[in-house]
């Protein structure tokens, strides 16, 4: 399938006009469709009301389950829910029977979320977080991983995609260790979802978290959860309530066995249907298109910047992604980010050592400019982001 860029473009409201979106992994702009289908259901709550309003839509709400189920190969009952990729991970995360002396595996460019859930369950439970060396190129290294596993390793922890860098981590590699050895492991794809293709059974992750808001074009506070359907019983929530369990009898309960016992009650319909549409969206405009594009524009992206005299691009590993993340040798990222947000209306980001400190500080950097590019971008916007990064770093 071939991407018609003109259509995402009118598709898009934040492409009209002069704006050029670089940051994509920090949150995409939404499509027509994914924005009518939350203020559509809003006004809906707005003149039925809340309850009302989720009874109507009841067949799109559940509709989303099956549409996220076919983003990443599932199956319904294995999809849940959740406000965002990081309570996502939490939830299978937390949902393990930690024991004092527990491992965990994981890599070192993981993200600060899931480094501050791994030192506050070494508090908490006693577990061990145990940090994978890299390879040469910056990825995790598998075959040290695997060295690493003993009998007290519980659970394997990776990103498809580190938030602060370019590189695609060799997850198929790291499943089949896991599958090796019978453990979890639990893949944050916030990064990768809606970007490249995802097949949970090639990847052999056990849990899979992502969010709406990045690549997929959906609305913030808005994620899903995957859990493989065998170790949907292995797994007990942190929390539960009357969305995630039956009260039984005065002292007694059951909880769901499907993924929707890590869900609550309430939630965001609006946004549980504009991710419905998202996920929809994206198949429908061909997510393997997406991703070669994606990649195109990239790859160019860094061809362009290290051309530009006293800036040094820092992604890492044999494949990347959509991510470049670059620092100039005099001009601080902050000041970088911000003269292209008000100067050019370019939107980039910054990754400090807050995100990935341990990465990070192993590599001698402490802040870098993140440019994400979507496949609504085109190559003038690169072009015209050059011309900024020309100008910011010539001397005054």
């Amino acid at each position: 399938m071939e991407l018609d860029v003109g259509a995402l473009r009118g598709d898009t409201p934040g492409c009209d006009g002069k704006l050029i979106h670089l940051n994509n992994a920090g949150a995409a702009l939404m499509p027509r469709p994914v924005i009518s289908a939350v203020t559509s259901h809003i006004a809906l709550e707005s003149r039925v009301g809340g309850y009302e309003a989720a009874t109507e839509a009841a067949d799109e709400v559940e509709s989303f389950y099956a549409k996220a189920a076919a983003l990443v190969g599932g199956r319904p009952d294995e999809i849940a829910f959740v406000d965002n990729a990081t309570r996502a991970w939490q939830g299978a995360f937390y949902a393990i029977d930690w024991k004092p002396g527990d491992q965990v595996l994981t890599a070192r460019s993981e993200y600060n979320s899931h480094m501050i859930a791994f030192r506050h369950a070494e508090r908490r439970f006693g577990i061990e977080p145990i940090l994978v060396p890299d390879t040469a190129e910056g990825t995790v290294d598998v075959e040290a991983l695997e060295r690493l596993v003993t009998s007290r390793t519980r659970l394997i922890c990776v990103s498809h995609m580190p938030t602060n860098d370019g590189m695609i981590n060799p997850a198929i590699e790291v499943g089949q260790v896991a599958s090796r050895h019978g453990l979890p492991f639990l893949l944050d794809a916030c990064q990768s979802a809606g970007q490249m293709p995802i097949d949970v059974a090639e990847l052999g992750c056990t849990m899979l978290s992502t969010t709406g808001r990045k690549y997929l074009r959906g609305p913030r506070g808005t994620g899903f959860l995957w859990v493989q359907s065998d170790w949907l019983a292995k797994l007990s929530p942190m929390t539960l309530d009357i969305g995630s369990a039956r009260w039984t009898s005065i002292a007694e309960f059951d909880a769901l066995s499907d993924a929707r016992k890590f869900e609550h009650w309430e939630a965001n319909i609006a946004g549980k249907i504009g991710l419905m549409t998202a996920c929809s969206y994206a198949m429908t405009t061909g997510i393997p298109a997406i991703w070669q594009r994606v990649q195109l524009l990239a790859s160019r992206l860094r061809e362009i910047i290290v051309e530009i005299p006293g800036f040094s691009v820092h992604d890492r590993g044999a494949r990347k992604g959509g991510i470049v993340t670059f620092s100039h040798a005099a001009v601080p990222a902050e000041r970088l980010m911000m003269a292209l947000r008000q100067e050019f209306s370019i939107n980039t980001s910054v990754s400090a050592t807050q995100l990935t400190r341990t990465d990070l500080i192993g590599r001698g950097v402490a802040q870098m400019v993140r440019a994400s590019v979507h496949a609504y971008n085109t190559e003038e916007d690169l072009d015209r982001f050059a011309e900024a990064l020309t100008a910011l770093a010539r001397p005054a």
